[in-house]
């Protein structure tokens, strides 16, 4: 009996995909748990088809309805995810200015309004009195504060 190149498998394809335990398992078993699975999947594949031809046909026009309507509703996703990324990029861009500010603000790249020029000069001294690490320039735990 010949099997056609479809149906033969090689067991050195699996590589990295059978599990560890697999490893301890010998070629021919391997070999064997892989017709095993193909097997199973097969029957399952063509059960389907099985299962649809055993319904009576008041059922069977449900599945047809229930598959035309789940169609509209992929239809519906897939406009719906279009929409969505058009919607995120347009925010996206929005976004864009504040994110630049506060990246400026948080590394100390610009000054906010508000803050006296005494108060930066006494924050300086106190940065040199510790060593000449700058404190000022950047916000430490940002994050921290800003949650």
């Amino acid at each position: 009996m010949s099997k056609s190149s479809k149906d033969q498998f090689d067991i050195s394809d699996l590589g990295s995909a059978l599990p560890a335990a697999a490893a301890a398992l010998s070629a021919e078993d391997r070999a064997g748990l892989v017709n095993a699975l193909k097997d199973k999947l097969q029957n399952l594949a063509g059960g389907h088809a099985d299962v649809l031809e055993s319904l009576t046909p008041k059922v069977r026009k449900r599945v047809e309805v229930l598959r035309e309507l789940q169609s509209q509703h992929d239809e519906f996703e897939a406009k719906f995810f279009e929409e969505r990324a058009a919607l995120e990029a347009k925010y996206q861009k929005l976004y864009e200015p504040l994110y630049s500010k506060r990246y400026e603000i948080v590394n100390g790249v610009v000054e906010v309004e508000g803050v006296t020029n005494e108060a930066t000069m006494n924050q300086e001294e106190e940065d040199k009195e510790a060593g000449g690490v700058s404190l000022t320039q950047k916000v430490p735990y940002v994050f921290v504060f800003a949650m």
